[in-house]
């Protein structure tokens, strides 16, 4: 439930920067304070690995509500789901430990968009997550891409995406919800 109150703490937060600093560049590296609570630790004493994505979707709502993105796909009924996420971790986070969250759009391909988040402690990283997310219609369906940068224009000077980050994509995808998967193991 904390990460509800957050989520709505950023929004509000990154409204407010949006109208007094105009539109970020959807280029740009966004980035947030964050401090690890008592609720995001484990048994172990350090913030749990699950809690590490629930905060990162924090610098996906400030990102896209900070360029713009947020209100023109409200507006047209769309909305962005993670379809794969990998994350990797090099230090552990502990209780009450202050770190920045930075968020970056690195690309796009014909179905999807890719961002980057990174935990940062002195400018070191603990922990760096991929996303791959779609953006679906309310009414049903995804949104293509052409339609999509027709509404929220198109980024200019995205770099190309590594091609590991492909090998990445394809590798973790599972079979559409048109088809069948069943649990098979071998």
């Amino acid at each position: 439930m904390n990460v509800l109150w957050r989520t709505l703490l950023v929004l509000a937060r990154a409204r407010r920067r949006l109208r007094r600093e105009g539109p970020l560049d959807p280029n740009t590296v966004a980035r947030m304070s964050i401090r690890v609570l008592p609720t995001d630790i484990d048994l172990l004493r350090h913030m749990n690995n699950g809690r590490y994505l629930s905060l990162f979707d924090l610098g996906r709502w400030d990102l896209l509500t900070r360029t713009g993105l947020l209100a023109a796909m409200t507006k047209q009924g769309w909305y962005a789901v993670v379809a794969a996420e990998t994350i990797t971790f090099r230090r552990s986070l502990e209780l009450g430990q202050r770190f920045e969250l930075e968020t970056r759009l690195i690309g796009h391909d014909d179905r999807a968009v890719y961002l980057e988040h990174r935990a940062l402690v002195r400018g070191e990283i603990y922990a760096r997550a991929m996303i791959r997310a779609r953006i679906l219609r309310r009414t049903g369906g995804t949104v293509p891409h052409d339609e999509l940068f027709a509404a929220v224009g198109r980024p200019e000077g995205l770099p190309d995406i590594e091609p590991w980050v492909h090998d990445w994509a394809a590798g973790s995808a599972l079979p559409s919800t048109k088809r069948s998967a069943p649990s098979v193991w071998e």
